[in-house]
């Protein structure tokens, strides 16, 4: 894939976000593209996001924002990560919905549906009948094909990047690296070629050399990533062998050993930055500064429950790459 566009020029960010527009622009003139996890925050309005422009009759309104704020997001980032579609198959509609809704300019790292990459359904009420029950459809290449990628396929020009996240798997379920390796592997082979894939992972004992060459011998990515249960970021970096793509993939999750639900109740509603992880930052900027300096593309993903507010985090980011 040709290096991406980038988006427009200056004169129409808005006044609150003037001062992160012009440093994300310059990053990705140099094929480093931060963005957040996502963008539907009220915590950003005042701060990211006008609240003028989400006024009806006089008084914000929730559905305008909701609907609307991609637009303004575009406007500062040059790329969003689409944990959306993590949770459903979308539709032929709904892509052409938030492509046709979007600035040309604007690039998704999108999650690839659960449905493909959960072996066994948790216990949970959600799942309804599924919940407890072996999935059919783990790693099932046909299943991505017909029901994701084909969809998709129209606007891949705006993917940057499929992300396959797969969550802390048993031995009760995947008895270990070499049975996932091989079965990740074989559903690797037969992905179609037009988009960059990424694989994270949750079960850190499966970190090592036969997994990262099982990435590598097929040109995915490993996707780097902070999250509760997972070595840190930094120590990630330093890994043999982890670099397996011809660009980066980076997650900025969560901070090590604080549960999701922590964060939530610590952070929300994300108006500020209240918690700074220096260690997250520093790897951030070195994944970064070592794509560049091999000519790969790199791109990364913060999320607003490692400290508070991802916009401030990414400017802190920006700050120390510029």
């Amino acid at each position: 894939m040709s290096r991406l566009p980038l988006f427009d020029g200056p004169d129409d960010v808005p006044p609150a976000a003037a001062s992160l527009a012009p440093k994300l622009r310059a990053l990705a003139e140099r094929g480093v593209f931060l963005g957040t996890s996502s963008w539907k925050y009220e915590g950003w309005l005042g701060s990211l996001y006008d609240p003028a422009l989400y006024q009806t009759r006089g008084k914000f309104s929730a559905r305008k924002f909701q609907a609307e704020c991609l637009g303004e997001y575009a406007r500062v980032f040059p790329i969003a990560g689409g944990d959306f579609s993590f949770y459903q198959f979308p539709s032929a509609e709904s892509w052409k919905a938030l492509f046709d809704g979007s600035p040309e300019t604007l690039r998704f790292g999108l999650k690839v549906p659960e449905a493909i990459t959960v072996p066994r359904w948790p216990r949970h009420a959600r799942y309804g009948a599924r919940a407890g029950r072996d999935n059919p459809d783990f790693l099932n290449p046909t299943a991505f094909k017909d029901l994701f990628a084909r969809p998709l396929w129209r606007h891949r020009a705006r993917v940057a990047v499929l992300m396959f996240e797969f969550g802390t798997m048993a031995k009760s379920v995947v008895s270990g690296v070499d049975e996932f390796r091989k079965r990740l592997g074989a559903f690797l082979d037969e992905l179609p070629p037009g988009f960059r894939y990424g694989v994270e992972i949750r079960n850190p004992e499966y970190l090592g050399e036969a997994y990262f060459q099982t990435l590598r011998d097929r040109g995915a990515a490993h996707v780097f990533n902070s999250w509760t249960r997972m070595p840190e970021l930094i120590e990630q970096v330093d890994m043999a062998d982890a670099d397996t793509a011809d660009f980066v993939v980076v997650r900025a999750l969560l901070r090590r050993g604080q549960p999701y639900e922590d964060a939530v109740k610590e952070f929300s509603p994300y108006r500020e930055l209240q918690k700074p992880a220096p260690a997250v930052r520093e790897a951030l900027r070195l994944l970064a500064e070592r794509a560049e300096g091999e000519g790969r593309p790199a791109f990364a993903f913060v999320n607003n429950r490692l400290e508070g507010n991802a916009p401030a985090t990414v400017e802190a980011v920006a700050d120390a790459l510029l």
